[in-house]
């Protein structure tokens, strides 16, 4: 990458260029550019976006390297945080909406699904046993230790419901032999959108055709903090109306406890044990509602 980047800096001649983790951005006296790392052919991708009438991401300038792309620098309008993320709901259901059609499938594609999940449940409930069976006969916790242990039972039953739930969501797809795809982003946060004279979704390095529920889960575990997602999700459901199957199998993958891991600092451990039961507790609240509803309705 080094040796590209600077055979690029040869050519466009800027005047600076920062460097942002992984992307340089060349200031120049012909206008400003965005370097990135190629992952993919985007150029294909941008292509086809444009012949389902999805304009929505940066000009690519060059892509003549195999390591390396080159786009036009969109300038970021300030904006609330809030409506940003209410802007990227309506562009993401948008980008799915023009993208979506239902792709011919084996018979085991759902089967593969289903025991991915059931695994990644038995996965969760073994390292959660285990912690179980090790701090229970302790005299003196830890705090984090402590924290686990008293919130630990939440985890069980987000475990239970998921397991529950992927048993009755492989009852409605077994006998499926198509499934709806569209291009998904695959790497969505906040920042991923720019404001300007649009909306403009960046950072496109891992884009796929797969089923769209993959963004809103990627989205909702990067933000699920930050934003409040009822509103969010019912906007999303409105615009990009999932099925009874599609819904349920988004509700298992956002339910999905995450992994805690112990660490050697007893801060960090707490810190992040701490996180961990927060997304537990902000999910159970996110989806009850729906649960609910489903109940009156039986």
């Amino acid at each position: 990458m080094n040796n590209s980047l600077e055979v690029l800096k040869s050519i466009y001649k800027p005047l600076k260029y920062t460097i942002r983790g992984k992307t340089t951005i060349l200031k120049t006296t012909s206008g400003d550019f965005v370097v990135k790392e190629r992952h993919n052919d985007v150029r294909s991708l941008f292509n086809y976006l444009k012949s389902r009438n999805f304009y929505n991401f940066p000009k690519l300038i060059d892509d003549s390297r195999k390591d390396l792309n080159v786009y036009e620098m969109i300038e970021d309008v300030s904006m609330p945080q809030e409506q940003k993320m209410d802007d990227l709901i309506d562009l993401v259901s948008m980008l799915h909406n023009k993208t979506s059609y239902y792709k011919e499938v084996t018979e085991d594609k759902y089967q593969e699904i289903y025991e991915n999940v059931k695994s990644n449940i038995e996965y969760l409930r073994n390292i959660y046993n285990n912690y179980y069976d090790v701090y229970l006969p302790q005299k003196y916790l830890s705090p984090s230790q402590y924290t686990l242990m008293r919130n630990i039972s939440k985890i069980f039953l987000a475990l239970d419901f998921c397991d529950n739930e992927v048993n009755k969501w492989f009852d409605l797809v077994r006998d499926e032999k198509k499934q709806r795809v569209s291009v998904v982003h695959n790497n969505l946060e906040a920042s991923h959108l720019i404001r300007n004279n649009d909306n403009y979704l960046i950072s496109w390095d891992y884009a796929k055709v797969d089923t769209p529920i993959i963004d809103i889960v990627k989205l909702y575990k990067n933000e699920y903090f930050n934003y409040d997602f009822s509103p969010l999700l019912e906007k999303y459901f409105l615009r990009y109306p999932l099925n009874e199957a599609e819904k349920k199998l988004f509700f298992i993958l956002i339910a999905l406890p995450p992994e805690i891991k112990m660490l050697e600092n007893e801060y960090q451990n707490t810190k992040q044990i701490r996180e961990k039961l927060d997304y537990v507790f902000k999910t159970e609240e996110l989806l009850r509602p729906y649960y609910s509803k489903n109940q009156e309705e039986e």
